[in-house]
């Protein structure tokens, strides 16, 4: 359809010039313009003027990440826990260009906490949370919602077809990719779907050759790769291999020693090798060897992770292709642990 003709996009201003004033708007000043008018609204909801700033070098990298929420930090009405005296978790957004740290609005439905074990994938400028456990009742839930950062609200959308935990997800313009993990009697699945965010509709995909219970997804290029997991009848044994999904012909390939066998996959990241192997963040240095996770930032990377086994998690910034790991100032009410992430493009 493309950005719609308006005669005056601001009062005084030809067309164009306001379309650009409005293109060079922060993404954080978007939810206070999109009240000025129903036409800034629609416009600055619109995939065409977020795909137009894209274009344009206009938005911006950040992460989005899964964070237990400081005994001291407030929810909504209060500090809150799930079962058992568990951490509630919340989404903490974290800009590397300007450094700081805000945290998102509860989900309506969840108003304590995220799912625990929810997963996280961006589409289009949007953050999409799937899946994960009832905080209240550790029961696995199908939920899939939506946060709009130009309006700064939730909006559910079209269920996962079925109750899987601990999968891998990627996701590739407006579709998010979800494959393995395992089901409500803790068998291993090998099952793969597709989510469209445009048309709020799940597809079903081929079958990948094995059972993947906590693998982990990414997104190479034109391929969605699900590396190592394990099956039903080898709980904790993490394999070796992964398998890629070309997104164009739907077909699955497996590529044997892409992953260190025996090592939870969490810390993949950052496309293949000069040795064809998947690249572990935590190789980038002895900070952040162990429990590692990061989040691509395009040219930086966020990284997490200790210096042992039980040691505090500390959270780094990498520059490009040889910069060394920093150390990133974070505020004590965003010092919980960051469970997982993802890179949003606002």
């Amino acid at each position: 359809m493309g950005i719609p003709k308006v005669p005056e996009w601001i009062p005084g201003l030809p067309e164009e010039l306001g379309l650009e004033c409005l293109t060079r708007l922060p993404y954080s000043a978007h939810p206070t313009a999109s009240r000025v008018c129903r036409p800034w609204r629609s416009l600055l909801e619109s995939k065409d003027f977020y795909h137009h700033r894209k274009q344009n070098g206009y938005t911006r990298n950040v992460a989005c990440l899964v964070q237990a929420v400081a005994v001291a930090v407030e929810l909504n009405t209060g500090p809150k826990s799930g079962a058992g005296g568990s951490p509630s978790y919340a989404i903490a957004v974290f800009d590397s260009v300007s450094g700081t740290w805000e945290r998102l609005d509860p989900i309506p439905k969840y108003p304590n906490g995220l799912p625990m074990f929810c997963q996280v994938a961006s589409c289009e400028g949007k953050l999409v949370v799937m899946g994960g456990w009832d905080p209240a009742t550790y029961k696995p839930v199908t939920d899939v919602f939506v946060y709009e950062f130009t309006t700064c609200r939730w909006r559910r959308g079209r269920a996962m077809p079925s109750k899987r935990s601990f999968f891998a997800i990627g996701s590739r313009g407006s579709r998010v990719y979800i494959a393995g993990g395992h089901d409500e009697s803790k068998n291993a699945l090998k099952s793969a779907w597709v989510y469209d965010l445009r048309r709020d509709e799940w597809a079903e995909l081929t079958l990948m050759s094995r059972e993947r219970d906590e693998c982990h997804g990414l997104v190479i290029g034109d391929e969605f790769w699900v590396v190592s997991g394990y099956g039903t009848a080898s709980q904790g044994a993490f394999e070796g291999g992964a398998e890629a999904l070309d997104l164009g012909s739907g077909r699955w390939r497996r590529v044997e020693g892409a992953w260190e066998e025996g090592e939870c996959p969490r810390a993949c990241g950052g496309g293949v090798g000069r040795d064809g192997r998947l690249v572990s963040w935590a190789e980038l240095g002895p900070a952040v060897r162990v429990g590692t996770r990061g989040v691509n930032l395009g040219s930086r990377v966020l990284v997490m992770g200790s210096e042992y086994d039980g040691g505090s998690q500390g959270v780094f910034m990498k520059d490009g292709q040889n910069g060394k790991l920093e150390r990133v100032s974070v505020p004590e009410e965003f010092s919980g642990f960051i469970q997982s992430g993802c890179c949003v493009e606002i």
